[in-house]
């Protein structure tokens, strides 16, 4: 079997989990609580944000904080419990496959998943903010390109983030253990974004990408930049090492 069939049969197993139905429940309620908040964006003058600003760039933050990692974490504590839940993983580790290639096509489809939780919450922006703008009598919609790029970085920027979390959920056997670090590691990130280490860890990268452009749209909050050295080869590294970590104990303990 290549890459494209495993792919595909791990996508039906996506779609037969539910998991894709968990994914969407936090979007709405990042667009739902910033609906019914919307006119707490009016009161932002004081750091020269504009409301329709203030009013992306929170949701997002709040998404990239915390509700994404979270779903992330989810999505592959899932995705690995489906496998060994009735000794599913031996029948894959039965295949004329390696077990590596088991594992990239897992973190694969985990990146389609991150994928379509960004796309949602990117699409579920304009009609939110249509409903704000129609509630405050005030437009909130901004250009699509604008939503757009910012969806990407956080998404480029959360793949060492999905490496590692896929790399506790295939090295812990126990997924209360799993999910319960997993968590318990999204939650410094708003510390450590602060620090001169940020770049060694990875959970901070996408909200990283989300305050950087929150102090771009203030204009009296001062800036908030950040090296691309040694940020890109130290998110590369890491996601290489959570890789092949990953790949090497992937399906260790159903083969002893």
């Amino acid at each position: 079997m290549n890459f494209l069939s495993l792919t595909a049969v791990e996508l039906k197993k996506i779609r037969r989990s539910g998991i894709l139905w968990i994914l969407l429940i936090p979007v709405c309620l990042i667009w739902l609580t910033s609906v019914s908040n919307a006119d707490i964006n009016f009161t932002m003058g004081n750091e020269g944000i504009s409301p329709e600003n203030n009013f992306f760039i929170q949701s997002f933050m709040g998404y990239a904080w915390f509700m994404y990692p979270a779903s992330i974490v989810i999505s592959t504590v899932m995705m690995v419990q489906t496998e060994r839940k009735n000794k599913g993983i031996l029948k894959m580790l039965a295949l004329p496959v390696s077990a590596a290639q088991l594992c990239l096509v897992k973190f694969f489809v985990l990146l389609l998943l991150a994928a379509v939780q960004i796309l949602v919450m990117t699409l579920a922006y304009f009609p939110s903010a249509a409903i704000a703008s129609h509630m405050q009598n005030y437009p909130f919609m901004l250009p699509v390109l604008d939503i757009a790029r910012e969806a990407g970085r956080i998404y480029l920027s959360s793949i060492p983030m999905a490496a590692f979390f896929w790399m506790l959920a295939v090295c812990i056997q126990t997924p209360i253990f799993s999910m319960g670090m997993g968590m318990a590691s999204i939650v410094p990130s708003v510390l450590l974004i602060n620090t001169k280490f940020w770049f060694a860890y990875p959970m901070c990268y996408p909200f990283l990408m989300t305050a950087s452009r929150m102090h771009e749209l203030a204009a009296n909050m001062g800036t908030f930049g950040f090296d691309l050295i040694p940020f890109i080869p130290v998110a590369a590294g890491l996601t290489v090492v959570c890789l092949l970590i990953a790949c090497v104990r992937f399906g260790q303990a159903e083969r002893r």
